[in-house]
């Protein structure tokens, strides 16, 4: 076998398995845009989160005519120890100052999209001064939303301690 011979067979192996690894990184890139595809929120997704947070925001700033906006009237609000407050007594709550959430840092929060409605889960730490009282709790919480014609309105909030 010739020089020249042994050259060009090595230089068509080294082609294919040049190839091959192309090959394989394309199928790797095309895998990881089709995973991260399908992780992605749609943008109704992403419109309940923010309706989510924002209202965290209005609860920290007691922004009432804000959350009043999104409050379903017959909204109930589950606290974690089984306090269950509807739209108004949560509104005269926090205008009053008997409720004071002073800082919410949420940790987690997804949704789940349904027809006419939309789950929230999530977690956070809640700074909050009850009757003056201080408290830092770690909750869970699930907030359910309902779909008003173009708008979300928050139907239902519970919350529960979590284990530190």
């Amino acid at each position: 076998m010739s020089t020249y011979e042994i050259m060009c067979g090595a230089a068509g192996r080294a082609s294919d398995a040049g190839r091959h690894v192309w090959r394989i990184w394309v199928v790797a890139i095309a895998l990881l845009l089709s995973a991260h595809t399908n992780l992605a929120q749609t943008g109704e997704e992403q419109r309940v989160l923010k309706l989510s947070r924002d209202k965290f925001r209005w609860l920290t700033s007691g922004a009432t005519d804000s959350l009043q906006a999104i409050l379903d009237p017959r909204m109930q609000y589950v606290h974690s120890n089984g306090w269950v407050q509807n739209r108004e007594e949560m509104i005269a709550d926090l205008a009053s100052g008997k409720l004071v959430y002073e800082a919410i840092v949420v940790k987690t929060a997804t949704v789940r999209l349904y027809k006419r409605s939309a789950v929230v889960t999530g977690q956070g730490t809640f700074t909050v001064r009850m009757n003056g009282s201080p408290l830092v709790i770690d909750l869970g919480f699930t907030e359910v939303y309902v779909r008003e014609g173009n708008r979300w309105l928050l139907a239902s909030r519970h919350a529960n301690r979590m284990n530190p």
